[in-house]
C-alpha cells in the first residue's frame, strides 16, 4: 500500500479546518480554504512552466509569507523547492542558481534572479479563479522518494552542499514533531529563521500538518529582543523557534525589564549551539514557557532529537534529549557501538536522512555510510563529526566535535576555509581563524605577513585597521557568507605553539588583550553541536558603512546636540562590545560586532535616548561609529521638536 504524502495531510486538514487560520501575516490571515485555493492556482502556473516531480522550483521572495506559499504551492506539482538565502554575496547566489537548475523561480526580492515571477492571484482572495469556479491543482504523481526540497549547508570545507530531502522523510519529519511538541489546531508558531535555513522547515510543516497557523513577518529583517516580544505578544504566538544565542539575548532582555514570556506563548525551541545549564535553570525557574532543547542537522532532515524534561540540579550539560520517532541514534566508536555512558561519534539512521548531496556523489559517499550493525541491507547511517554519550536517563549528551569545525551563531565552519582565503594574499604567509574567545559569536583573524620587515615583536599582537585591514576582508566578503567573515583581525610574528604541537589559540588571545587594554580577555567558547542553521539576524558586513535602509535620517543636526550625546553613545558601544578602548570614530563591525551584539546594543540605546525608541538594526550598518549613530540620533530629536 502507498504511503501517504505531506500534501495528503495538507489536504485532511483543509477538510477539517477549513475556516481555521493557516497563515497569518501583517498584513491578512488566510485561513487553510483559502491557502489551499491560492496554492492551486500558483501550482497550476508553475506546471505550466515546467515543475513537476524531479524538478525543483526556487523561490527568492523578501516577503516570508509568500515564500510559505510558493512552498506548498510547488510539492503541489510535484516538484521540490529550494528558498534563495538574500543575504549571499552575490558571487554565491548565482552559484547557487546554476547548480540547483530549478525548472522555474518564483520571487521579486532584489536577489531574485530575473526570470522570477510572482503568480497572478486567484479573484475572490484566492478562493476561485476569475470565472468563480474552483482553482485547482494540476494532478500529481510524485513518489515519496521524490524530492521534496534542496537546502544548502554553510559549506563547512568549500562551497555550500545541497542537501535533497525526500517527499517521504518531510512527511515523517513533520508527524514526528508534532506529536513530540504536541502541535494542535490552536496554536501559533511565528516564523523567524532565515530564510534558506532548514529551520524554516520546522517552523512551517509541523504546524500546518497539525492545523496550526504560520505566523509570518513583514520582511526578513531580523527582530531585536523587544520586536520579538512584541510581535509574539500582539499575534498570540504560542510557539517559536530561537537559537541559542538569540535566545540568550531574548531572556537577557526579559530579566533586565523583570518580564516574563507572553500569556500564550506556551514553549520555546532553542538549539543550534552547546546550552549553558545556568541559563536554562534560570529560565526555567523564572518563565512560563517551558524550553525544547533540540539537536540536528541539515542532513537529517532539520532536527533528530528533543529533550523537554527540567534539568537536574547536578547537571553539567544540557541533554540534547531522545530521537524523534524514525529516527535512530548511536554512540559509535571505530564502527561499534559503546557502552553506555561511553564517548564516541554520534550516528544518525533511519528513514530521515537526505539522499545525499546534489551532484556529490563523493560527498554522499564519505559522511553517508552503509550501516553494518543493521538487518536491512540498504541502511545508511549519518557520521555527524560530534562526540557524544548516551546518559544513565538515556539521554544523547554532545561532548564536542571530533574534527576542527566550529560553530560560528550555529553555522559549522571549518576554519582552514578561511584562513586558506586570507593566505591568497600575497602580504600574507600563515593565518589562523578562530571565535571570539569573549562571545563566541564572531571570527578572529591572526596572521604572520610574508615580509618579515612587516612584523610586529615578538608576542605582540598588532590590531589591522582602516584600509589595511579592507584589504584582506574585501575579497572574503565577496565570496563568504557575512558570519564566516573574520570581524577583528591581527597581525603577529609568529603563530605560538602548544606543547600538543596545534597553534596557542589562548596565547593569542593574551597578546591581543595585552595590546587592547584587556579587551576580549576570557576563556575559550566550547564547540557547538550539530549543523543547525542558525535563525535570526544576518550579521552586518564587516565595516559596512553603506545605506542599510535605516528609518532614521542622516547626521545633521548641530554640533553641540551630537556631543551632548556622545560621551554617551562611546560608553554603550564599549560596554557592547566588552572593549574599553572604542573611540568615537571606531567601527562596531571592525571591533568583532555583529547582529545579536547589534541587538544588545539597540536595548542599550532605546534605555537611554527616547529617539531610539524606533532604531532598527539597519540604522547600526548605516551609521556603525559612535559619532555617526550619536549624530543621527540627535538629527531625529531635532526633526521631531
Amino acid at each position: 500500500m502507498d504511503l501517504p504524502d505531506v500534501l495528503d495531510l495538507w489536504d485532511h486538514r483543509v477538510r477539517e479546518h477549513a475556516e481555521e487560520p493557516a497563515l497569518v501575516t501583517p498584513r491578512q490571515m488566510l485561513t487553510y480554504r483559502s491557502v489551499d485555493r491560492l496554492t492551486d492556482a500558483w501550482a497550476g502556473s508553475l506546471a505550466e512552466r515546467g515543475a513537476g516531480p524531479g524538478r525543483l522550483v526556487g523561490l527568492a521572495f523578501s516577503d516570508p509569507g509568500r515564500t510559505v506559499l510558493g512552498m506548498v504551492a510547488a510539492l503541489k506539482t510535484g516538484a521540490g523547492f529550494t528558498v534563495l538565502d538574500g543575504r549571499l554575496p552575490a558571487a554565491a547566489r548565482d552559484s547557487l542558481v546554476r547548480r540547483t537548475q530549478a525548472a522555474v523561480w518564483l520571487g521579486d526580492g532584489a536577489h531574485a534572479p530575473a526570470t522570477a515571477y510572482v503568480p497572478a492571484c486567484p479573484a475572490n482572495g484566492g478562493t476561485a479563479d476569475a470565472d468563480g469556479s474552483a482553482a485547482r491543482r494540476p494532478v500529481r504523481a510524485a513518489a515519496g522518494s521524490d524530492v521534496a526540497y534542496v537546502l544548502f549547508t554553510s559549506g563547512s570545507t568549500g562551497q555550500p552542499k545541497g542537501t535533497v530531502i525526500e517527499r517521504d522523510s518531510l512527511r515523517r519529519f513533520a508527524v514526528a514533531v508534532a506529536e513530540r511538541l504536541e502541535l494542535a489546531a490552536g496554536d501559533r508558531w511565528l516564523q523567524v529563521a532565515s530564510l534558506g535555513f532548514d529551520v524554516l522547515i520546522e517552523e512551517v510543516f509541523p504546524a500546518l500538518v497539525s492545523g496550526a497557523a504560520v505566523v509570518c513577518r513583514a520582511d526578513t529583517q531580523a527582530l531585536d529582543a523587544e520586536e520579538l516580544h512584541t510581535t509574539m505578544t500582539r499575534t498570540g504566538t504560542t510557539v517559536v523557534e530561537l537559537s541559542t544565542q538569540y535566545w540568550l539575548e531574548y531572556a537577557r532582555w526579559l530579566d533586565t525589564r523583570g518580564l516574563t514570556t507572553p500569556a500564550e506563548l506556551r514553549l520555546v525551541v532553542v538549539g543550534g549551539e552547546r546550552m549553558d545549564p545556568r541559563p536554562y535553570r534560570e529560565w526555567q525557574a523564572r518563565q512560563p514557557a517551558r524550553l525544547a532543547h533540540v539537536y540536528g542537522l541539515t542532513e537529517c532532515t532539520v532536527s533528530s532529537t528533543f529533550y523537554t524534561g527540567l534539568l537536574p540540579a547536578d547537571a553539567e550539560e544540557v541533554p540534547l534529549g531522545t530521537p524523534l520517532r524514525d529516527v535512530e541514534i548511536s554512540v559509535r566508536r571505530d564502527g561499534r557501538p559503546v557502552p553506555q555512558g561511553e564517548s564516541g561519534e554520534i550516528h544518525i539512521g533511519g528513514p530521515l536522512l537526505a539522499r545525499g548531496f546534489l551532484g556529490d556523489e563523493a560527498a554522499t559517499a564519505r559522511r553517508f555510510v552503509p550501516d553494518p550493525l543493521s538487518a536491512d541491507p540498504g541502511a545508511r547511517v549519518y557520521r555527524t563529526g560530534d562526540l557524544g554519550r548516551i546518559d544513565a536517563d538515556g539521554y544523547l549528551v554532545f561532548l564536542g566535535r571530533l574534527d576542527d569545525q566550529v560553530k560560528i551563531r550555529g553555522h559549522r565552519l571549518e576554519p582552514a576555509r578561511v584562513e586558506r582565503a586570507l593566505c591568497e594574499d600575497p602580504a600574507v604567509d600563515q593565518a589562523v581563524v578562530f571565535p571570539d574567545p569573549r562571545t563566541g559569536t564572531a571570527l578572529w583573524a591572526f596572521t604572520v605577513p610574508a615580509d618579515p620587515r612587516h612584523a610586529p615583536l615578538p608576542g605582540e599582537a598588532v590590531r589591522l585597521t582602516g584600509a589595511e585591514r579592507d584589504t584582506l576582508v574585501a575579497p572574503l566578503e565577496a565570496h563568504l557568507p557575512d558570519w564566516a567573515v573574520p570581524r577583528v583581525l591581527y597581525r603577529v610574528s609568529v603563530l605560538p605553539k602548544n606543547p600538543h604541537g596545534k597553534i596557542d589559540k589562548r596565547r593569542l588571545s593574551d597578546w591581543a588583550a595585552a595590546g587592547s587594554g584587556g579587551a576580549g580577555q576570557a576563556p575559550g567558547t566550547a564547540e557547538a553541536p550539530g549543523t543547525r542553521e542558525a535563525p535570526g539576524a544576518p550579521a552586518a558586513p564587516a565595516g559596512s558603512k553603506a545605506p542599510g535602509g535605516s528609518d532614521m535620517p542622516g547626521p545633521g543636526a548641530e554640533p553641540e546636540s551630537v556631543d551632548a550625546s556622545l560621551s554617551t553613545v562611546v560608553d554603550i558601544f564599549r560596554e557592547v562590545l566588552g572593549e574599553p578602548g572604542i573611540g568615537p570614530d571606531d567601527d562596531f563591525f571592525e571591533h568583532g560586532g555583529q547582529s545579536l551584539l547589534a541587538m544588545r546594543l539597540l536595548v542599550r540605546l532605546r534605555e537611554s535616548f527616547p529617539s531610539a525608541a524606533g532604531l532598527r538594526a539597519s540604522a547600526v550598518l548605516r551609521f556603525p561609529t559612535p559619532r555617526l549613530l550619536a549624530g543621527a540620533l540627535a538629527a531625529d530629536r531635532a526633526a521631531r521638536l
